[in-house]
């Protein structure tokens, strides 16, 4: 258990994303107030310029283009935190996100943690509120066999984690998030949950799981079939059908 007043860095990627100054303003008005901010920029050709007010605020981090993958990999193993925070530059955390999540993971003893969210629109309005992952863990575990209920930046881990997991699979353009989370739940360690929203997820015609959708789920399809054996057998060491 990590203990007293652990440090968070919080690690959002950017790629030409003209949402990325309330992402980084919702990361650095945390309550909690042992934070890192990171923003790594993976080859930015556009909106760089809106980082600059920040840069006495934050680490930011260049380098070329890879993906999502590649940029959370750059940003956690650059991190100093006893925790890892993932922010996409188009969503935004709410002021206690941190406060919140990591009092009920170290209430939990918990290695990795996820929270509920609530969905905005391009223009920031409102659309869904209080989206909430299943509440029990059998029913959450289930949900796996053809779907993917963890939404990437509700989540927190220790960097510890990060270590012993490894990297985020880079070859996995668009579904690096799911295979991550197979990986550390065949490793024995149970995502927690702390079942309020604590984020704003934003839906809008340019983000990636738009612009990509077709090959998303050609990629979402193959990653299912490739983990399908592992994860029937984990699920029946659990006694779950």
């Amino acid at each position: 258990m990590v203990l007293g007043n652990p440090k968070v860095s919080i690690v959002i990627p950017f790629y030409n994303d003209p949402y990325i100054r309330e992402a980084v303003e919702s990361a650095l008005a945390q309550t909690y107030s042992n934070v890192e901010v990171i923003v790594v920029d993976d080859g930015s050709t556009e909106h760089a310029d809106l980082l600059k007010p920040y840069l006495g605020r934050i680490s930011y981090l260049g380098k070329r283009n890879g993906g999502t993958a590649s940029a959370l990999n750059h940003g956690f193993r650059y991190a100093s935190g006893d925790y890892v925070a993932w922010l996409s530059s188009d969503d935004f955390f709410y002021p206690d996100k941190i406060k919140r999540q990591l009092e009920a993971m170290q209430k939990a003893d918990a290695w990795i943690g996820h929270t509920g969210f609530d969905v905005v629109d391009g223009r920031g309005k409102y659309t869904q509120l209080g989206v909430i992952p299943p509440k029990a863990a059998h029913d959450m575990l289930r949900t796996f066999r053809n779907s993917n209920p963890i939404n990437g930046c509700t989540v927190m881990m220790r960097k510890e984690l990060f270590k012993r997991i490894g990297l985020f699979n880079e070859h996995q353009r668009y579904t690096h998030d799911l295979d991550y989370w197979y990986r550390v739940m065949l490793a024995g360690y149970p995502v927690h949950l702390t079942p309020e929203p604590l984020i704003a997820y934003r839906w809008h015609e340019g983000m990636g799981t738009v612009q990509h959708k077709a090959v998303i789920e050609q990629e979402t399809k193959a990653l299912f079939r490739h983990y399908e054996h592992r994860w029937s057998a984990y699920l029946g060491q659990l006694g779950i059908r």
